[in-house]
């Protein structure tokens, strides 16, 4: 194998696109930082109990596990920041009120997450600890939608549709129709995943034994998707339960929040089922195979680490979301000779301290500049340099 071939799903990103997504990563710290949130940059790896506690299998089939070569202890390359920031928040700030946490770095993944997908993510994510109310599931969405629109995703419309859509459950629905029905952890994974599948036929299959209303409840899901008319199907179909009840109305108001948004509701979308504990989300974009965003409250996530405080967030992959953008024009830059003459030099510095770009064209290379519009030159005029337009 040649020694330039990189393993599959691991790709380069080459000079443009590190641009695009540079240029990205600093609009999205910069729309959170409005908002009041503060970065952190938890490491890339650390031991395993620690980075996989409270988790769940899957995310531990995600993680890559070395061993440390100082302490011969089990370590891990992180899967997702969200178990980090919760570390963070609960034993390094230890702070008693709400806590706004963001941070964008890499992830690395066992196996994508989906077809096509990189194994390596740059995730961006914003978090919010130590507020129970719809008041912080509301600004989570509202950031989200924020950030989309910063990065350029929501301009304009195609066809006359709204080029995003925010596509809403909640955990509680389906916790509140297994409450009281015995059943083994292995059922309610395949359950689980019948529902992500709208597969009515194994559903009923594996719900035989189940007592009639979580049965039919369950079966009822998968035709739960839609606009808002679904909440009320929902509200008719389903068991009345005080679980039910309080999840459809804070969906309800949630989605009259947003406004200028598009919202939807799949009641049966249980992807990440055993991480959040109430409102899912996930934001669809024209042009990206999946969800560009992904998040929700998933109040245990602190527990293990001795503070189980109210906790949502949302979390996107940077490489993903270039990917569904336009690609943005060559950045102009002027053209300069090169030599070690002093005035010449000291006009270069000065235009580069004013945030211009200056590429100094080697000797007998004068039509190599790839990555920049050189639209201005840098030129000697009565002794004087100057730019002029080219």
């Amino acid at each position: 194998m040649s020694a330039w071939v990189l393993p599959d799903h691991i790709a380069d990103v080459l000079p443009s696109e590190a641009r695009h997504i540079e240029e990205l990563r600093r609009q999205l710290l910069d729309t959170a930082r409005g908002y009041g949130y503060e970065l952190v940059i938890p490491p890339l790896l650390e031991h395993l109990e620690s980075l996989l506690s409270g988790t769940g299998e899957a995310l531990d089939l995600q993680t890559f596990k070395l061993v440390d070569q100082l302490s011969g202890r089990s370590m891990g390359l992180r899967a997702d920041t969200t178990p980090q920031v919760a570390r963070i928040d609960a034993h390094l700030l230890n702070r008693a009120g709400v806590t706004r946490l963001c941070y964008c770095g890499p992830v690395v993944h066992t196996r994508p997450d989906r077809p096509h997908a990189t194994r390596e993510p740059l995730q961006f994510g914003a978090e919010i600890y130590g507020h129970a109310g719809l008041e912080a599931d509301t600004e989570v969405l509202r950031l989200a939608l924020d950030c989309l629109r910063a990065a350029g995703v929501t301009s304009g419309t195609t066809g006359g549709r709204p080029p995003v859509i925010v596509d809403l459950a909640d955990a509680r629905i389906v916790r509140a129709l297994f409450a009281g029905v015995p059943v083994d952890v292995s059922v309610i994974a395949r359950v689980h995943a019948a529902l992500a599948a709208k597969d009515a036929s194994e559903l009923r299959s594996l719900t035989a034994a189940f007592p009639a209303p979580p049965r039919e409840g369950l079966l009822a899901l998968v035709q739960l998707y839609g606009d808002v008319g679904v909440l009320d199907e929902a509200a008719r179909v389903l068991p009345d339960s005080a679980g039910v009840r309080a999840a459809l109305a804070d969906l309800r108001q949630l989605a009259g929040r947003l406004e200028g948004a598009q919202v939807s509701f799949d009641l049966a979308d249980l992807r990440g089922y055993a991480y959040y504990s109430g409102m899912r989300f996930g934001i669809y974009a024209e042009g990206a195979s999946d969800s560009l965003v992904r998040g929700g409250r998933y109040d245990e996530v602190g527990a293990v680490f001795g503070r189980n405080r109210p906790a949502v967030g949302f979390s996107l992959d940077l490489r993903e979301l270039v990917g569904v953008l336009p690609k943005r024009p060559l950045r102009a830059a002027i053209r300069a000779p090169w030599s070690d003459a002093a005035a010449l030099n000291q006009a270069i510095g000065q235009l580069r301290g004013d945030g211009e770009t200056v590429v100094c064209v080697l000797p007998g290379h004068d039509s190599e500049i790839d990555e920049f519009d050189c639209d201005r030159e840098l030129v000697e005029v009565d002794g004087r340099w100057r730019v002029q337009a080219i």
